[in-house]
């Protein structure tokens, strides 16, 4: 236990040191023990810290609308931020004009041995990605042929379960999955967490009763 927080310590002061993106340059890497547990049951990873979110609180997905929405349906398979550990493909939050930009190819090929460590020392048995940028990053990794067209749904990857699933931001749940659609999806980790050694007959049997319907915002 000791030599895991001991060797993401390090990894998170490599992360803050990092100045590899020109544009990211006056950044700050959003990697700490705020993320999350290091014996997580899901790693859950999104695309970039938000400007009003992640890259304000120092916290993924927490202080913007995105954040809530995530809670209620993380809440909804009766998981707690307690069991999961959350991160980005990009660790800095890229923005112009004031505004989030999606991070472009090089940085997050900058950021690919930061999330791969990531990966390595937390192992987690369950990977959902948030988001196309964050399910297309997993390939500079082992290679993948998914889409969103997958979401919901459970493939074997890089020795564990990878699910794709759609960014939990205002923009998408308004436009492109709706909350009740998004809410099925996170009900996939649910049935494999009820298959798996991870959870307690009882524990199990709770999440699968708290994926009900949800609002967001």
């Amino acid at each position: 236990m000791l030599e895991l927080k001991t060797a993401f310590e390090q990894l998170a002061s490599q992360a803050a040191e990092c100045r590899l993106c020109p544009r990211l340059q006056d950044r700050r890497a959003v990697l700490s023990h705020l993320n999350g547990t290091l014996h997580p049951l899901v790693m859950f990873i999104g695309e970039a810290p938000g400007q009003k979110g992640a890259d304000r609180t120092r916290i993924p997905l927490v202080g913007d609308i995105s954040g809530r929405n995530f809670d209620l349906f993380l809440t909804a398979t009766g998981l707690s931020r307690q069991e999961i550990f959350i991160t980005n493909a990009v660790l800095c939050n890229p923005r112009e004009d004031d505004c989030n930009v999606r991070p472009n190819n090089q940085e997050i090929k900058n950021c690919k041995p930061f999330l791969l460590r990531q990966i390595e020392l937390l192992q987690p048995p369950i990977i959902a990605t948030l988001g196309a940028v964050a399910l297309s990053s997993l390939k500079q990794i082992e290679p993948h042929k998914l889409t969103l067209k997958d979401v919901g749904k459970a493939f074997d990857w890089y020795g564990r379960k990878l699910v794709p699933l759609y960014h939990p931001s205002p923009h998408v749940v308004n436009g492109h999955r709706r909350a009740n659609e998004q809410l099925l999806d996170y009900k996939v980790i649910v049935d494999i967490l009820m298959t798996t050694n991870n959870s307690s007959g009882n524990s199990a049997e709770n999440r699968e009763n708290n994926t009900k319907h949800i609002e967001v915002l």
